[in-house]
């Protein structure tokens, strides 16, 4: 049974959500929502569909679930890069936040099915071309995440001590994207974290916490090790509008505020509305908290902040060394409506300095086009690092589509961007997943050529001698033993491995 927990993964620098699925998060299982959530279908007893899933976060598997379970049969191929499963659950989520990975428990059984195949250590469009698929299945579902990070436009921002935020939750995670990002936290004793989402809230946290709470959790290794001679003891984490409009939600705050050892500076009153009474009860209940803060704990040796009103304008270095960032110059904003959680901000001619050895960057992630999409019919918007649809999901409108080639679709943040809690992203696959079932009944023609799915895509890879190490669910539950073994020797949940070729070498693939 999942904890309702799982509903909390904040991985976005903007969390969005609808009251329905507020009210949902309170029931006694996230397999509850799955079930108010998905609308019963008629019965059907025709032939299924065979379709491929382009990444193995929840967005693919909540699509490949109901898929699954209204189109009795349907086989699923799940591609991804990596020889690991889960994507941000496994890899975006805090490592004290261990409660929102139980909704893997639920993945696995989506791949216990045997209509299930699990395709990993593929990158589709470099190790595979993505055109390939088009004939060996019925339809393809981009449903894979958010890999690139948006700079804040300084300067000087590739310089040393300056970081991506999901570069850094990534190398303290395990992915091997990440593993020798090596950052180093000895710099100064002041760190500054640009964006108030809570994924800033999530690295603040980790600089901020105990050492001895970390380590009971499946942080890496190399991680504790870095953070064991951390330097930083104050985290300013900064955002361009008010408390009003901050994207962190009340949990990430609450931990924050209860950390031991650690103050928090409080908020100058006048940022607040006047009369908090009269706001929405989940928005007053954060101007609460904010407006509180905690107690000083006497003695606390870390602190930190959140600090309003204020836009990146320029890095500033050291004149003895010009890669020593030695602070972060900012505008001073101003809201056009300081009470509304939607407020314009606009930047004034005031400036402040914040003193900083380091630097995080946490204002939002983008998606990136697969090379061979374009020939697919698949149609990017770089601006917005998304795919355009319908809105529903169906990429290619099905008046305009071939009945004899695959059908296209999208799902989760490359469909909406990247925004949400997990289950907004079950919801949005569901809604994509019911369109694939709808477009199947209505469409099936008993002359479409049956697909052959991952057999016929591995048959015309060999025959174009392309070099494939592919690994399967049993491949994947190897390394999960190794790593849950290794962890049981250190008193965590596990050990990750940080690179790929320690993956392929414990998952007993052949290659």
């Amino acid at each position: 049974m999942l904890n309702t927990a799982c509903l909390r993964i904040h991985i976005s620098a903007r969390t969005t959500t609808t009251s329905r699925i507020s009210k949902l998060a309170n029931s006694a299982s996230l397999n509850t929502v799955a079930a108010r959530c998905s609308h019963h279908a008629a019965h059907y007893d025709g032939p299924s569909p065979t379709i491929a899933i382009i990444g193995s976060g929840p967005a693919g598997f909540y699509t490949a679930q109901k898929v699954m379970r209204e189109l009795k049969g349907t086989k699923v191929d799940m591609y991804e890069q990596l020889p690991v499963p889960f994507g941000l659950v496994r890899f975006g989520v805090a490592p004290d936040h261990p409660e929102v990975k139980n909704c893997q428990d639920t993945f696995g059984d989506v791949a216990a099915s045997p209509e299930y195949t699990f395709i990993g250590n593929v990158n589709l469009g470099h190790d595979l071309p993505l055109p390939l698929l088009a004939k060996h299945y019925d339809a393809i579902v981009f449903a894979y995440g958010a890999s690139k990070d948006r700079k804040l436009g300084l300067e000087g921002e590739y310089k040393p001590h300056i970081y991506s935020a999901r570069a850094f939750v990534g190398w303290y995670n395990g992915l091997p994207e990440y593993r020798n990002l090596n950052p180093d936290l000895t710099a100064g004793d002041t760190a500054v974290v640009v964006g108030q989402g809570n994924v800033a809230l999530d690295v603040a946290r980790t600089l901020l916490s105990k050492l001895e709470h970390l380590k009971k959790t499946d942080i890496t290794e190399y991680a504790i090790q870095a953070l064991s001679q951390s330097t930083i003891r104050h985290v300013h984490v900064v955002g361009r509008r008010g408390p009003m409009q901050a994207a962190f939600t009340i949990k990430e705050v609450r931990e924050l505020l209860q950390l031991d050892d650690v103050n928090f500076s409080p908020i100058p009153d006048e940022l607040f509305p006047n009369d908090l009474k009269s706001l929405p009860r989940p928005r007053r209940r954060l101007m609460e908290l904010l407006k509180k803060g905690s107690p000083p704990k006497e003695g606390a040796s870390k602190s930190w902040s959140l600090d309003f009103l204020l836009s990146p304008k320029s890095l500033t270095w050291s004149s003895s060394d010009s890669d020593k960032l030695e602070g972060v110059l900012f505008s001073k904003t101003k809201l056009e409506q300081a009470d509304s959680p939607e407020s314009k901000v606009t930047n004034t001619d005031e400036t402040t300095l914040i003193p900083t050895s380091t630097l995080f960057r946490s204002i939002g992630y983008k998606s990136e086009a697969i090379p061979g999409m374009q020939e697919l019919g698949a149609d990017f918007d770089d601006q917005k690092g998304t795919i355009r649809h319908d809105g529903i999901g169906r990429v290619v409108s099905l008046d305009t589509r071939e009945w004899d080639k695959a059908s296209l679709y999208c799902s989760g943040w490359v469909k909406r961007g990247p925004t949400g809690v997990i289950a907004s992203t079950m919801t949005d696959a569901f809604q994509t997943a019911e369109a694939i079932v709808e477009d199947w009944k209505k469409t099936f023609d008993s002359r479409r050529p049956v697909r052959a799915g991952w057999k016929g895509v591995q048959a015309e890879a060999q025959a174009l001698n392309l070099s494939l190490r592919p690994v399967h669910w049993s491949n994947w539950q190897n390394i999960d033993q190794v790593e849950k073994a290794v962890g049981v020797e250190r008193g965590k949940p596990r050990e990750k491995f940080g690179n790929v070729d320690d993956m392929l070498k414990a998952s007993g693939a052949s290659g």
